[in-house]
Formats: structure tokens, C-alpha cells, sequence
């Protein structure tokens, strides 16, 4: 077998020069030059591979090539309609181009199924709705607010419900000390599984909130991420630097509460539907996938916002794949009432 790196588990619509540069990007640049030369092909291909640190045996190479041609086609096959103007966000070859449908299910990691979802007590649509009238914001971001650590990345594991989770809890221990420490999310992936996690292979987020109240989250400091659930529990009480009282719900599908919820209280930990290719090669502009069902909540981010570009309103989210993903690691994703990639159908967030 050939070594391969591990994957990830799984802001303005683009302007006249974005475009221009996709035209150049798609016509004259590395991702593939117009031509079906297989040579050509070949030689992108090694290029990606080189890039990205990966290298396989022939019977993988073969078979792996394969894939990430497929995924190619499907991108240029977009971005022409986005160069078209018939489409309102961009794809790139990324570092998962040569992702199965399988692997990318599974590293996904949120198994929630919207019907079947363990909720806990639903905040005040109305107490929301109320407080945030008095600031009457139209555009949150609290990236430029000091309440969201850097990009993170979560390997070759399933657990973006831990980044979600820790995600929100530093927003608010930003709001309520002014520090802003980055959370371990290896403690969670380690240790809490007692309450109904399940590591690499996913978990709901209310559960790792039941972890947090009864025990407090370390660090990534000194509780470092591995992008593994096969250690032990390493937590010491000692070294905790969060600890939270509770958590609520928005009221599910209610995206004005949701809106209201972000602009009162902070970022918010959310799963969406991420399982279709265009979320996996998102590149740029406002994401508005046809396919997308509220139902079919694949995946955990961190919201951090919301804004409008030329009457498109959108919400701000924040992955766990790395800066190179997306719009340096965050996507923006169409905020039209209708609960796009299910928004709103599992939001929460930490009481302090």
C-alpha cells in the first residue's frame, strides 16, 4: 500500500475579478488545462499528489486517479455555470479530490437525523427576538470581535461535533472573561464517551455539552489534538480552563430565532447537511446547494455570523478543515428563511 495523508473529516458573493481569475485559473492554470491529453491529465494529477504529500502503490494509484478525475469533471462542470452567472458560489480541487463517497460519509461525523435528534430545553424565540430588537444588527461577525480561535483542522476523524462544541464554548468564555483560549477537543474525542459520543465516528453535540457540565474541558494546550479515539482518558481537573452550566436549543427550523440568538448571545454550535460534493469542494461565494435537506444533518460547524452582499442575505460558519478549505476555512452559506442545509433544525449553545 502507498502512504496517503490523512483527511479531513469530514466573504461576498465572487465579483468580476474572482471570476476573471477562475477563467484563468480554469483556462491557463494548474488545476487543468483544456484538453483531454491524457498526458496532461496524468500530469495534474501528480502534481495534486505531490502538493498534498501523497503517494500510492499502482493498483491505488489507478483506482484513486479515477476518483479525482470524476471530482475534476464535476468541478469545472460547475464552475462553468458559475462563470455563467448561473450559479452563485465557486468548487476548487482541494486535498480531498480523491475522497470515495463512503469515506467522506464517514468522516462527516455528526450522525444526527433531524426526527431522531436528542434535544435538551428550547430557549425563548420571543425573549430573543426581544433582546435583539434593541440592536437591530444586520450584520454579525465575531471573527472580527475577538470571540473565534484560529482555524482548526481535524484530520483523518469524525469529529467535528467536538469542534463544534468547543467552538461555542470559547465565544463565551471570550464574552464572559475577555481571554480567548483555545479548547482541546481531544479531551472531548477521549473522555466522553460515557455520555453518548463516539469519538472518530461521530456524536451528538448535546452530548459532549453533558460532558462538559460535569466535568470542565482542558486546553488544547495541554490536552493536544491527535486526530484519534484510541488513548485513553487523559483529562485533569486540575488543568480546566472552561466549565458550563447548561445549554439550549433554538427553537428548531425558527432562522430569525437563530439569527437573534447569534446577534445576542454569540457563535453558535449548528450541524448542517454537508453530504453533497459541492460542500466538499466549496472554494468561494454563497453556497446554495438545490440538494440540500434540512433533514439530513451530516455534519457540525460553528455559526459566527450573518450578512448580506447585493440583497443575498448569508449566514457565516465556521469548519474544521483547515484553512485551505472554503474561504480560509469558513463558508458562507444563503440565510433565506427557508432553513437552507437545515441551519436551524439543531442549533445550541453553552451556558457559562
Amino acid at each position: 500500500m502507498g502512504t496517503k495523508r490523512p483527511h479531513v473529516c469530514l466573504a461576498q458573493q465572487a465579483s468580476a475579478v474572482l471570476r476573471a481569475g477562475l477563467v484563468c485559473l480554469l483556462l491557463c492554470g494548474p488545476q487543468r488545462v483544456l484538453s483531454d491529453s491524457d498526458e496532461v491529465v496524468g500530469t495534474e494529477w501528480e502534481n495534486w499528489k505531490s502538493t498534498h504529500g501523497i503517494s500510492y502503490d499502482e493498483l491505488d494509484d489507478m483506482q484513486r486517479r479515477a476518483i479525482w478525475e470524476e471530482n475534476m469533471e464535476k468541478i469545472e462542470n460547475h464552475n462553468l455555470g458559475f462563470l455563467m452567472g448561473r450559479r452563485p458560489f465557486a468548487l476548487g480541487m482541494n486535498k480531498y479530490g480523491d475522497l470515495t463517497r463512503q469515506e467522506y460519509q464517514v468522516l462527516q461525523g455528526a450522525m444526527i437525523n433531524a426526527h431522531f435528534v436528542k434535544r435538551g430545553k428550547d430557549v425563548s424565540a420571543r425573549r430573543l427576538r426581544y433582546n435583539a430588537r434593541r440592536s437591530d444588527a444586520r450584520s454579525v461577525d465575531y471573527r472580527r470581535m475577538g470571540f473565534v480561535t484560529e482555524v482548526k483542522d481535524q484530520g483523518y476523524c469524525g469529529s467535528c461535533w467536538a469542534f463544534s462544541t468547543t467552538g461555542a464554548i470559547e465565544g463565551q468564555l471570550f464574552k464572559k472573561t475577555g481571554q480567548l483560549i483555545s479548547l482541546s477537543e481531544q479531551n472531548l474525542v477521549d473522555c466522553s464517551k460515557p455520555y453518548g459520543t463516539n469519538g472518530c465516528s461521530g456524536a451528538w453535540m448535546a452530548n459532549a455539552y453533558d460532558y462538559v457540565i460535569g466535568n470542565g474541558l482542558q486546553a488544547t494546550d495541554s490536552y493536544p489534538y491527535l486526530s484519534v479515539d484510541t488513548q485513553p482518558c487523559f483529562y485533569d481537573s486540575r488543568l480546566a480552563v472552561a466549565h458550563i452550566r447548561d445549554y439550549r436549543f433554538i427553537p428548531k427550523g425558527d432562522e430569525q430565532a437563530l439569527a437573534d440568538a447569534v446577534t445576542t448571545i454569540g457563535p453558535i454550535t449548528v450541524a448542517i447537511d454537508a453530504s453533497n460534493p459541492s460542500f466538499l469542494f466549496y472554494s468561494s461565494g454563497i453556497y446554495d446547494e438545490p440538494n440540500c435537506d434540512p433533514n439530513h444533518l451530516s455534519h457540525a460547524v460553528v455559526l459566527v455570523g450573518f450578512g448580506s452582499e447585493e440583497g443575498r442575505k448569508y449566514w457565516i460558519i465556521k469548519n474544521s478543515w483547515g484553512a485551505s478549505w472554503g474561504e480560509g476555512g469558513y463558508m458562507r452559506l444563503i440565510r433565506n428563511g427557508r432553513n437552507t442545509c437545515g441551519i436551524a433544525s439543531y442549533a445550541l449553545y453553552p451556558v457559562l
